[in-house]
């Protein structure tokens, strides 16, 4: 259905309000593009012997706060794409950048800042066909990038960890030589692994993610490290409204 209202519903569950996790719907590897749905979680327990102690919980609320002061980068694939690769570079002081590239492909990338995203049309038309709902985007849109406000909720739920999931020791490796314990969180045939530093501070190192069969992992490092992060300039973007009356228009 290509009808007007059908758009508007797609875009809304597209763009907004959800995380892109480093672990969410968005499970960065990052699922593509990020929504605000939070990911699956698992019932709260006990760390197991060796993991440093403490509860899965408590682990992940400590990783989120380093992610958030943190700046890092990510790269690795999407569990929403066949191919290419998702960047992610967070700056605190400035904010998010997350971009998706393949062979002949440009374009496709988001940002966000004070919890207002920015996504870019070609990205919004891919996310789309994803779902099933094809639109046409107009050439002259080709640069423009949709504006969407996050109702008080700051940039950090495009990649904080859902609150709660289980220890799986049997899945504690090395990432990048840094020692990693594995906090998974999972419903059903969906599920995320999210591999976070022995060492502190807690960070998140590594996520692999499953979607409907298909598995994304991205890499986190960088930390400290901040990039800067250029935002588009006010003529180049619009509200979801004056996309759809765009897109619409034809």
């Amino acid at each position: 259905m290509k009808t007007t209202l059908a758009r508007s519903l797609a875009l809304t569950a597209l763009l907004g309000l959800g995380a892109l996790g480093c672990g969410s719907s968005s499970g960065s590897g990052v699922s593509w593009p990020p929504t605000a749905s939070e990911s699956p979680t698992a019932t709260e327990t006990a760390a197991p012997t060796g993991t440093g102690g403490g509860s899965a919980e408590l682990l992940i609320g400590q990783v989120n706060d380093t992610m958030r002061s943190l700046a890092f980068t990510g790269i690795g694939n999407s569990t929403a794409f066949d191919g290419g690769t998702t960047q992610v570079a967070w700056n605190p002081d400035q904010g998010l950048r997350i971009s998706y590239s393949a062979t002949a492909d440009g374009g496709k990338d988001m940002y966000c800042k004070d919890g207002v995203t920015y996504t870019s049309a070609p990205l919004l038309k891919q996310g789309l066909a994803g779902k099933g709902i094809e639109i046409s985007v107009p050439d002259r849109l080709a640069d423009v990038y949709v504006v969407t406000e996050a109702d008080g909720r700051d940039c950090s739920m495009y990649f904080v960890l859902p609150g709660s999931g289980n220890f799986a020791p049997e899945k504690d490796t090395t990432v990048n030589g840094v020692r990693a314990r594995a906090v998974v969180a999972s419903s059903g045939p969906t599920s995320d692994t999210y591999y976070i530093s022995v060492d502190d501070p807690a960070r998140l190192l590594k996520l692999v993610s499953v979607r409907d069969g298909r598995t994304s992992s991205t890499t986190y490092s960088g930390f400290g490290q901040k990039q800067d992060i250029t935002f588009p300039s006010p003529e180049r973007t619009m509200t979801m409204d004056e996309f759809r009356a765009q897109v619409d228009a034809g």
